[in-house]
């Protein structure tokens, strides 16, 4: 019961500091996603009848949330995260009390809500909260039910593309990938082909080339050089691109990283898929591989990534909800360290974010601290991967560890 009441506290929150904050946090909400509604029911199908930035799925949630009609999209959209968010928190809770990982999904259950709440408004203000419902969901049943994870997985990709890391860690990591593979593959296509049958053409996969326009933003690791040689006034400048309808900065080379940030992604990505099979093939368990796989690919998926969109960062709430069930209190240090980044996130948006963009010196520091905890989550997810092949001990089945202390008094409430 407690949980619960903290479960709708945490919504009612954050969606009254969304759409009341003077940083506008759900400013994508009724000002992006609202028009983009508007637009398609007036006869204009975006991913359809013309190209969109999002893969198909996305429409969806946004269409949702007009369930209130547009004068409260903004309370219609709080209405459609919650009863997503609370699908998910009802199953991560689901037999706490009777199995012996219990404790964990419950340290799991308070993590979550203490994550959001340092993310702040912009964890719930976004299409990826949805995203991350689905992946949450696909990875805490990928041990005992891969097809449907594998349907969850590739449902989550037709929201937004980052999930199918994950479904390529799953077919790596586990025994039973023929069924995560066919379902994922099965439901992909399946999406594509009634997008098709909609009329939407190649629109469907549209949401690939509209992104390849896209300039270094200011929030993201790479772009920290250039935002303190925009400080110090070395041919570097902020900008808002109102194309893409975000700050960009520019400076010497920024152009070539742009260019060069999407092939360093899918090498990177390649390359912890290809260490985490030979983790893999030395007898590891699948439990002890996965948690920190997934942490690896979505880190780097924020780390060599030239949008550094501030919502980015509830994607890691997905793979550590996942480490702490499965593993407790060896992703200690990984929750913990993203309890700081999402506190830190907050801070730069929307709490300060006329100051960053401002290239105020103290929230620069704030944004470098961020984007340097960001890169050593990843080089520490990729350690702990490696280290994985030598882990023989059983998952701790004491639930949570260090994890379980930091709570105690709470869950005991």
């Amino acid at each position: 019961m407690v949980l619960w009441v903290a479960f709708f506290a945490t919504q009612l929150w954050l969606g009254y500091l969304g759409l009341t904050h003077p940083g506008s946090p759900f400013g994508d909400v009724t000002n992006v996603y609202l028009p983009w509604v508007q637009q398609s029911l007036d006869g204009f199908r975006l991913g359809i009848d013309g190209p969109w930035v999002y893969p198909i799925l996305a429409f969806l949630p946004m269409l949702a949330a007009m369930i209130l009609g547009p004068g409260l999209y903004g309370i219609g959209w709080m209405v459609m995260v919650t009863i997503a968010n609370a699908a998910v928190f009802a199953f991560l809770l689901t037999g706490a009390r009777a199995t012996p990982e219990g404790g964990r999904r419950i340290v799991a259950a308070w993590w979550w809500l203490a994550f959001l709440v340092l993310l702040g408004p912009v964890s719930l203000g976004r299409i990826d909260i949805f995203t991350v419902d689905l992946v949450i969901a696909g990875l805490l049943l990928l041990s005992t039910r891969p097809a449907v994870a594998g349907v969850l997985l590739a449902l989550a990709t037709w929201v937004k593309v980052w999930p199918a890391a994950l479904i390529a860690a799953a077919v790596v990591a586990l025994r039973r990938r023929v069924r995560v593979a066919v379902a994922a593959v099965i439901t992909l296509v399946g999406v594509a082909a009634g997008a098709m049958a909609f009329g939407s053409g190649l629109n469907v996969f549209s949401f690939i080339s509209e992104q390849n326009g896209r300039g270094m933003q200011v929030e993201s690791p790479a772009s920290t050089l250039w935002m303190w040689l925009a400080f110090a006034g070395d041919r570097s400048q902020v900008f808002f691109d109102h194309e893409i309808i975000t700050f960009e900065v520019t400076g010497p080379g920024s152009a070539l990283a742009a260019k060069l940030m999407t092939p360093l992604l899918v090498v990177a990505v390649a390359g912890i898929l290809v260490l985490a099979y030979f983790v893999v093939r030395s007898g590891t368990s699948e439990t002890v591989v996965l948690a920190p796989l997934a942490l690896a690919l979505v880190t780097a998926l924020i780390v060599f990534n030239k949008v550094g969109s501030p919502q980015f960062m509830v994607w890691l709430s997905a793979p550590i909800i996942l480490g702490i069930v499965t593993q407790g209190r060896r992703f200690f240090v990984p929750a913990l360290t993203v309890f700081v980044m999402g506190a830190l996130t907050q801070i730069i948006y929307p709490i300060a974010y006329d100051w960053v963009i401002g290239l105020d010196p103290l929230m620069l520091t704030v944004l470098t601290v961020r984007n340097l905890l960001t890169v050593s989550l990843f080089v520490f997810s990729v350690i702990m991967l490696w280290q994985s092949r030598t882990t023989t001990r059983k998952v701790d089945e004491h639930a949570g560890g260090l994890l379980r202390g930091a709570f105690r008094g709470t869950v005991a409430g």
